[in-house]
């Protein structure tokens, strides 16, 4: 069964407190240049919202993670008129995992950031900002 339409998907991969995180290219014509942005992108060929963060993810940092990996996962509404909702997916990556980065051809490099540092760096996608906080806030409380 097709999942409802979206836009995209990312990902906040943990490893005790920090989180896996890259920095944009610096082009004009993309969203958020040279920021520092979490795994994900866009959705292709009809894929769930789960298959599109974990493709992106290997495509970006050539990693393999099973759904299962997912620990947590949130539907947002568009941002904008005329676009369609987006996900953000938790999960935990394992020093081995992090050993295993291989780095693709999007952005200009990656990096485990503190999270503390990522929610509150100027230099951090806002809204990404924002719902990585929302998990924080939802974990605390279970």
């Amino acid at each position: 069964m097709p999942s409802e339409p979206f836009n995209g998907a990312k990902l906040a991969l943990l490893c005790d407190d920090q989180v896996l995180v890259y920095q944009r290219d610096d082009k004009p014509d993309i969203p958020w240049p040279g920021l520092w942005d979490l795994p994900g992108g866009g959705r292709e060929d009809g894929e769930t919202p789960e298959r599109c963060a974990l493709r992106e993810l290997e495509e970006e940092f050539g990693l393999v993670l099973e759904e299962a990996r997912l620990t947590w996962g949130r539907r947002y509404p568009p941002r904008q008129p005329g676009y369609l909702p987006s996900w953000l997916f938790a999960g935990e990556l394992h020093p081995a995992e992090i050993a295993a980065i291989r780095f693709g051809d999007e952005g200009q490099h990656w990096q485990l950031m503190r999270l503390a540092d990522f929610l509150a760096h100027p230099q951090g996608v806002p809204h990404l900002q924002t719902r990585v906080q929302d998990y924080l806030a939802e974990r605390q409380g279970s």
